[in-house]
């Protein structure tokens, strides 16, 4: 998961797009904020983000660290904390 933005910025300018793949039909795409959900639990196992795959329409669920947290919360993606 990377963010597109223009080098050099910490906020980017206009919408982000985020790059993304499906490890059910290998596809690689670009998200919007709008298309992905974080969930950060209390563990490792509960702190993950997801996505419909737009191509096979596979649903898609995968670990979210810190980096991919801070990358996806900047980013705009709705975020949902459990305690």
């Amino acid at each position: 998961m990377s963010v597109i933005s223009t080098p050099g910025t910490t906020v980017p300018a206009g919408p982000v797009s985020f790059k993304a793949a499906c490890p059910d039909c290998t596809a690689r795409f670009e998200l919007t904020a709008g298309a992905l959900r974080l969930a950060i639990g209390a563990s490792r196992r509960t702190t993950f983000y997801s996505f419909t795959c737009p191509e096979c329409g596979a649903s898609v669920r995968k670990h979210a660290g810190e980096r991919i947290i801070e990358l996806l919360t900047g980013g705009g993606v709705s975020t949902l904390r459990s305690v």
